[in-house]
């Protein structure tokens, strides 16, 4: 049990306009991607709109990318699992256990500051429901949790657990590749702010946001970061104005755009994300 894929996709869930969930728009989205040769996407996870999803969309999202059987079959589904309640991330880990889904991304709640052994035993649980490949997620900017080095090596003892998506300190990379006894466990870059120093400072793995729009030059970029090639001024041009498109304001908004743009009903984020003064 592994994820072989070096860069996976976080895509921004669908919702129509009254905000309520849109599965179908999510999944024409994960298709389009699929259709320009993207081999895996983490769902229900990144693009911090995990928190507003309520069990029961998640559900509904799992459930409409379960009944999709060529994306499911042929691609490396990652579905993020985390919540201010841990019973029912162990819900929705118990769900993916039997299915095709590749692995989890386990995120920590917000606000609520566990310790480090709570969220250590957090971690467990889940890992146990969903028996699957799993990435520890650290966002501290975001929940106001961060995971220890020594949390994250203890956690790394456990087989199934991959990688690290670290989006806290970065030097923490350093010290955990000392500890971590094993050569399959991986560091993801979350988003590509940055990503030339993180990928010296031993990052090799990416969740990518930016791919949403432009997933074969992200690709093609990240590869080349990963064996040090150089990057042409014509790449590098392309590049930034990717970069500009997505991280200039809020990237899940900018993001939307570009996807409604081509026509996939990905609609609009779930306010106060989007908000304008009039």
């Amino acid at each position: 049990m592994m994820l072989k894929e070096k860069i996976h996709i976080a895509v921004p869930t669908a919702f129509f306009n009254d905000e309520s969930l849109n599965v179908q728009g999510t999944l024409d989205h994960i298709r389009d991607l699929y259709k320009q040769g993207v081999k895996s996407v983490l769902v229900s996870g990144s693009t911090g709109e995990q928190h507003s999803l309520n069990l029961k969309e998640k559900i509904a999202l799992l459930n409409g990318i379960l009944s999709e059987d060529e994306l499911i079959n042929n691609m490396e589904i990652i579905f993020g699992v985390s919540s201010i309640k841990q019973k029912e991330a162990e819900e929705l880990a118990k769900r993916i256990a039997n299915t095709n889904i590749a692995g989890i991304l386990l995120g920590y709640p917000p606000y609520i500051l566990p310790t480090q052994e709570e969220a250590v035993v957090y971690s467990q649980a889940i890992i146990n429901q969903s028996n699957k490949p799993t990435i520890l997620y650290n966002n501290p900017k975001r929940t106001g949790f961060d995971l220890s080095v020594e949390s994250i090596i203890r956690l790394s003892e456990i087989e199934l657990v991959i990688g690290l998506k670290e989006a806290g300190n970065e030097e923490k990379v350093e010290r955990v590749k000392k500890d971590v006894k094993r050569n399959n466990f991986y560091f993801y870059v979350g988003g590509e702010v940055n990503i030339e120093d993180k990928v010296l400072q031993g990052f090799d793995r990416l969740s990518s946001i930016a791919g949403n729009i432009s997933p074969v030059v992200i690709s093609q970029w990240f590869d080349k970061l990963l064996t040090k090639q150089k990057i042409t001024e014509q790449e590098r041009e392309k590049i930034d104005l990717i970069i500009e498109q997505v991280y200039q304001g809020t990237p899940l908004v900018n993001l939307k755009q570009l996807i409604n743009q081509k026509g996939i009903p990905i609609g609009i984020c779930r306010s106060p994300i989007g908000n304008t003064l009039n």
